[in-house]
């Protein structure tokens, strides 16, 4: 774990540098992207087939939150700016339909100006021209209410947003300027961002458009020519794409599963080149048996259990109600986090070197001085975080978290187990990995008297309910979106459509019982005992249009800091990337996101 650690941390402090063009990659370089296999000397049309997940919840730029839909996203669109990798293999962001990624230029009243121009040649996959304006339309339609985007506040950086109108606008077909409020660090890993891609207008009216291989229209490297529902969706070369003749893969083929044992068949048996996912079972003897093709590649994100803030676990007859009540919900979900050995999860399930979690964002953010906002959260307690991860806490916790409880639920001494606990239900998307979590979290419940039910979704299913709130307790994961902890925090402002807990919105909108006081970092902020609204989304408003860099951080630990005080958020581990991909691949490579990209592959044949 200690290997794994430095191997992260390296990972981390080249991240941070991203914006300026400096990204390390690790876990995805598999050969040199020139490389050449059998097909590619003898001018066959290239394939590769892969599976990354089961069916997508969508795979419109605007809507998808998911990281295998923005995965195909980024084959299928060519956004202002991409990722890619430099001679050396490192990761970098750079120019993709725009010229050049520009400096901006700041305003007398502070706000920031950018103005792009498009490159020459650029065509829509039917043959139009891309064109300015189609970026303007996009972005605006990203960032409506109408359209309801989970992540719509992506845009809150950019001037005009908070009054509903986007300081965006094309001055010509091939020239674009955005203004933002103020200068921010991690501009052009938002233009590299699939919320940040353009559409076409006359494409999106068909509010179907994204679920049709003959009304897809996108402007990518690739073109979508079938989708066999919950089977396969095929992808092929776009010979429109201005870069076509760069792109070395002709065919991409994601085939579409959440059953971890049939993509292992499917990779032993040279079906699929690249997997996302192995049985936990089998993970060790695949380590040993495949040991050039197991991989375990450093990644940006938390996996955690999350709660509906609205889910009622009081007993029936506790008296409380009002602030008292859902203060009291807050102490009972921090004590219950409290019960979970994360060493445990990481070992015994994960074994893919994933590192026990003591807060919400994840190893791999830096704070300005370098150090890593993980280990500088929390309340110093002498340990790092929110919980003390250490496997010799792991006793203390488990007696603090019953000392919390017996204040509120009937506790028989001898038999060691509550009486009066409501049952609940775990929420998780079908997944041998997820199962085995949620089985260990149901039996270290039960050691206490609390049972929980397990109850299994489709990926696409399971986003829908986990988003309307129709669950008690669910699985969760985030991954870094780009390389500011931000990306954390501003998901669970109440208007947020990746709010999957709910704050701010059903009772919880009338819950008084928060507090924000800002007064010594100079701001004229004190709020006693009010709203979500009123106090965290204040708090990451004030975040996103602070220019003071140490000021900010300290908001934005700030910001955990209440968070996590809700119990609420319960992490697990930081995740690292686990997958399989065949020797015969070269040219493949991933980001820290999570994202992969098959583009520049060559197959041996």
């Amino acid at each position: 774990m200690k290997k794994l650690f430095a191997l992260l941390l390296a990972l981390v402090m080249v991240f941070s540098l991203i914006a300026c063009g400096s990204q390390s990659g690790e876990g995805g370089n598999e050969g040199e992207g020139g490389n050449e296999g059998e097909g590619g000397k003898t001018g066959e049309p290239s394939s590769i087939a892969v599976c990354l997940a089961s069916e997508p919840d969508t795979i419109d730029p605007a809507l998808n939150s998911a990281v295998d839909g923005a995965t195909l996203i980024a084959h299928l669109f060519s956004g202002l700016a991409k990722w890619a990798q430099d001679d050396s293999g490192k990761l970098v962001i750079v120019a993709d339909a725009a010229k050049e990624l520009v400096e901006g230029v700041e305003n007398p009243d502070g706000t920031v100006t950018y103005t792009y121009t498009l490159r020459d040649g650029l065509k829509w996959s039917d043959g139009k021209d891309v064109t300015a304006q189609d970026f303007e339309f996009a972005w605006k339609r990203a960032a409506s209410e109408e359209l309801g985007a989970d992540y719509g506040y992506m845009f809150e950086v950019v001037d005009g947003y908070n009054e509903g109108n986007l300081n965006v606008k094309a001055i010509d077909e091939k020239t674009l300027e955005v203004t933002l409020y103020n200068a921010v660090s991690y501009w052009n890993e938002l233009l590299a961002f699939p919320t940040y891609f353009p559409v076409r207008e006359d494409v999106v009216a068909n509010e179907s458009w994204a679920t049709d291989p003959s009304t897809y229209i996108c402007n990518g490297a690739y073109t979508m020519t079938g989708w066999d529902h919950n089977s396969v969706i095929t992808l092929e070369k776009n010979p429109n794409y201005v870069d076509a003749d760069q792109i070395l893969m002709d065919k991409i083929e994601f085939y579409l599963s959440d059953d971890e044992n049939n993509m292992v068949a499917n990779f032993k048996n040279g079906t699929w080149l690249l997997i996302d996912g192995v049985p936990t079972n089998e993970m060790a003897t695949l380590k040993a048996d495949y040991p050039d093709e197991f991989k375990v590649a450093g990644q940006i994100g938390t996996y955690y259990v999350c709660w509906n803030i609205n889910e009622d676990i009081l007993p029936a007859d506790s008296g409380l109600t009002g602030v008292e009540a859902e203060m009291a919900r807050a102490e009972i979900r921090n004590a219950i986090s409290l019960l979970f050995d994360r060493n445990y999860i990481v070992e015994e399930i994960g074994q893919a070197g994933q590192v026990p979690a003591s807060s919400f964002v994840a190893m791999g953010m830096t704070n300005p001085d370098g150090t890593e906002f993980y280990q500088t959260a929390g309340h110093n307690d002498g340990f790092a975080g929110y919980y003390n991860v250490d496997k010799s806490a792991i006793e203390s916790n488990f007696n603090q978290a019953i000392e919390v409880l017996k204040k509120y639920y009937n506790y028989d001494e001898a038999t060691g187990k509550f009486t009066n606990f409501p049952s609940m239900t775990y929420l998780y998307n079908t997944s041998e990995g997820h199962k085995a979590i949620g089985e260990y979290l149901q039996a270290q419940l039960s050691l206490v008297g609390i049972s929980m039910e397990l109850q299994n979704q489709e990926w696409n299913t399971f986003l829908q309910t986990r988003k309307n709130g129709d669950y008690s307790i669910a699985r969760n994961g985030w991954l870094a979106d780009y390389s500011d902890p931000i990306c954390f925090l501003d998901m669970w402002t109440t208007g947020s459509g990746n709010n999957d807990v709910q704050f701010g919105k059903g009772a919880h909108a009338d819950a008084k019982c928060y507090n924000l006081d800002l007064t010594d970092l100079g701001y004229d902020i004190k709020v006693e005992n009010g709203s979500w609204a009123e106090t965290y989304d204040v708090l990451i408003k004030t975040i996103k249009t602070c220019t003071d860099n140490n000021v900010r951080y300290e908001l934005m630990h700030r910001a955990e800091d209440l968070l996590m005080s809700t119990g609420c958020i319960c992490p697990l581990y930081f995740y690292t990337d686990t997958y399989m991909i065949s020797k015969t691949v070269h040219g493949f490579f991933s980001n820290p996101l999570g994202y992969k990209y098959f583009m520049y592959c060559t197959v041996d044949k």
